[in-house]
């Protein structure tokens, strides 16, 4: 793995790119000295997006368990527009189901 700064970055950006498209480099850009973005190569991208993937379906399974067995606090779809509906007057939502 390698640091670019962002400065440098903006007129290397195609070699950049191809190192990390062709000789799968993953490469951090830095702003200050401080790391900010990193460019990586697609094959690195869907693991990542594999793997939060899973997480998710994990967590959600947490919480379903925990909503059937009532100890997790659920909400009306009405209560959520109520309460989050852009361009209305927020009002208070109820204080759920459980």
């Amino acid at each position: 793995m390698s640091k670019v700064a962002v400065i440098d970055a903006r007129k290397d950006l195609a070699d950049i790119l191809n190192r990390a498209a062709y000789g799968k480099e993953r490469v951090v850009l830095t702003r200050r000295g401080k790391d900010v973005a990193a460019i990586v190569p697609m094959d690195d991208l869907a693991i990542l997006e594999a793997i939060e993937d899973h997480m998710d379906v994990a967590e959600s399974e947490k919480i379903l368990e925990r909503v059937k067995r009532g100890s997790e606090e659920t909400f009306s779809l009405d209560e959520v527009k109520a309460k989050y509906q852009p361009g209305k007057r927020r009002a208070k939502a109820g204080k759920g189901k459980k």
